[in-house]
Order: structure tokens, then sequence, then C-alpha cells
């Protein structure tokens, strides 16, 4: 296949860059399938590292862990993250916007050592204060993660009600829809790329997190990023490759079914 209209230059740097961005990637599972228990030998191919990994309880537990509560990471945070954007947007200035705005921002831009830190002794102090929480857990860490995630929910949905044309909705309050109505019929289907997206991102943040969920996590609580960081410690192991490898080809079929669903739903809308 010829490629036309680029230079040989872009050509080379474009080729470096996907190197660059997905060579890693590729080792990774490559070396999933190594049977070597060292994971800079190539010793064959097995799978037997998988067969290991599905009776790796700890690992099994963590995984399910991080899967929970990052779903529920990503409900929480597209609620109130779209509640801040419609504050943001369809409310004008009112007291106290400046300091939404800026608290909002500073979530993006705040080192998450800080950010964990910050919540480790406010979880302390409310212990001291009115007894809870008796010991940090799923609670804690979920607490944790909606409180950065919605901040990226809020942005994304922000931005795409800023540009949406509301002709529609004004259109369904002369003809008598209730607000809720058109909310739910007008505003929520034009909004839901967005949603999806901040879904997604919240989901991974959450799923992927290790510093804030180590300073809000306790004894009954291991998240998987905690488990792989321990495992790494002590040496890479081949079961780490293995379940990296099934957690990337899990995100890009999750990457590839929302990509597919945008491009239809615009596809839809264009012929509407």
């Amino acid at each position: 296949m010829k490629v036309t209209g680029l230079s040989p230059f872009v050509l080379v740097c474009m080729v470096l860059g996907f190197v660059f961005l997905y060579a890693p990637i590729v080792m990774l599972i490559v070396f999933s399938f190594n049977a070597s228990r060292l994971v800079t030998v190539w010793a064959g191919f097995s799978t037997k590292w998988y067969g290991e990994l599905l009776h790796d309880d700890q690992v099994l537990g963590a995984a399910y862990l991080s899967f929970r509560i990052a779903f529920m990471n990503g409900i929480l945070s597209v609620i109130i993250g779209t509640m801040a954007a419609f504050a943001l947007v369809r409310f004008g200035r009112f007291w106290g916007r400046s300091i939404m705005i800026q608290s909002i921002s500073s979530r993006l831009v705040l080192p998450d050592v800080i950010l964990g830190l910050s919540i480790l002794l406010l979880f302390v102090s409310s212990r001291s204060l009115i007894g809870w929480p008796e010991q940090r857990g799923v609670l804690t860490i979920l607490i944790s993660h909606v409180t950065f995630s919605s901040a990226y929910v809020a942005i994304v949905v922000q931005s795409r009600l800023a540009g949406l044309d509301r002709t529609y909705e004004e259109a369904a309050f002369d003809l008598g829809a209730p607000p809720f109505t058109v909310f739910r019929t007008i505003t929520l289907p034009l909004i839901a790329p967005s949603l999806i997206a901040g879904f997604l991102l919240a989901f991974i943040l959450s799923f992927d997190d290790l510093v804030i969920a180590s300073f809000a996590s306790g004894p009954s609580a291991t998240t998987l990023p905690m488990v792989i960081f321990s495992k790494v410690r002590l040496g890479i192991s081949p079961e780490v490759n293995a379940l990296a490898t099934i957690i990337v080809v899990m995100v890009a079929i999750g990457v590839v079914f929302a990509g597919r669903l945008l491009q239809q739903q615009d596809t839809d809308r264009k012929k509407g």
C-alpha cells in the first residue's frame, strides 16, 4: 500500500512515534507467552502463565475489587460531573462560580501524592471527630476516586454543553414539554457521547490508580495496581505480563466498541 501526501521525514517521524508508543506493549504481550519464568529470556511459546493466573486468588480478587470500584466510580463521577457541568453552563454567573471552576481545575493539576495525603488526613480527622470511617476500605477508595474523576467528567460534559445547539430544547419547551421530559428525550441523547467518554475516562482513571488508593485503602481492600506493584517490587513475574495482556485486550475491545457506537450516533444524527 503506497502512502501518498507524506514526506519521508513525516513518515519516519510517524513510524518512530508508533514504535515508541506501542513497542513496549507488544513486547509485554509477546513475553506473556514465554515458557520461562525469566521474562527477559525467551524459552519457547507457552500459555501456562494464563492458567496459573486463573488460579491466583489474590490477583483475581484484587481485579474484581478494582473493577467494582472503577464501575461505581464511573457512574457516580458521571452524575456529579454532569451536575457540575450544567451548573457552570446553564445557570450563568452565580455566587461561588469562580471558586467552583478553580476547584474543578485544581483536581486536574494537583499531584496524586498531595491529593492522596490530603484525603488520608481528612479520613483520619473525620474518624477522630465523628468516629467515621471505622477503617479504610472500599468506600474510602471510592470516595477518593470520585473526588478527582468527577472533575474530568465535568470538563468533558461542559465542553459538550457549551457547543450544544439549544434550538431543539427551546422548540420542545414551546410545545409544552416539561423540563424533565426535555432533558430525557432531547438533552440527554445529545450529550450521550460526552457521558460515555466521561464514564470511560473515570473508569480507567480509577482502575489504573495506585497512589491515591494506597493512601485511602486499608488492610481489607487491596486494588489490582497495588497487588501488581507489590509483585513487581519482588521481581517481574510472567503472571503480571499475562494479566496486563488481558487488560490490554479488554481495553482495546472497549475502545473499539465505544468508537463504533459514537460513529453510529454521528451517522444517525447527520441522516436525521
